[in-house]
């Protein structure tokens, strides 16, 4: 690994060590490479909907959480710009899901970057596409 590689790997664990809301959906970075990021989730019955599905806006928070780990590639913060997400199969509690971040393209302060979303079995449940803003703001150290 580079240390540009490096570099952009501690700010991304530093982002997600302040992501509450990824702490409380119990998500797991398994990777966080620049351009390309992998995270887990397993599926808890509170994130199951009145069908015993699991909740669609889970799944696009696991899918959105690692387009945003890909996307923050170097020391500017990035945002999304928009998302959309297919959803293709059901889940239910008690699975883990897995989304799969790539960019596909990165060009002055914008980028593009799919998100596949399997199960344990490795079968598609949702594709993502997130449309990445690069700001001119950096990371700022944590508020205590």
């Amino acid at each position: 690994m580079t240390d540009a590689a490096t570099d952009t790997a501690a700010l991304n664990r530093e982002m997600m060590q302040r992501d509450r809301a990824a702490a409380w959906l119990g998500l797991v970075v398994e990777r966080d490479d620049p351009g390309h990021a992998v995270v887990r989730m397993l599926v808890r019955e509170e994130m199951t909907n009145g069908f015993g599905i699991t909740h669609g806006g889970l799944v696009f928070a696991l899918a959105d959480t690692a387009f945003a780990i890909a996307c923050n590639e170097d020391e500017r913060v990035t945002v999304a710009a928009g998302a959309d997400i297919t959803f293709l199969k059901s889940t239910h509690a008690g699975q883990t899901l897995t989304a799969t971040a790539v960019r596909r393209t990165r060009s002055g302060r914008t980028g593009l970057y799919d998100v596949s979303v399997v199960d344990e079995h490795g079968e598609a449940v949702a594709e993502f596409r997130g449309r990445s803003l690069s700001t001119n703001r950096t990371l700022t150290p944590p508020v205590e």
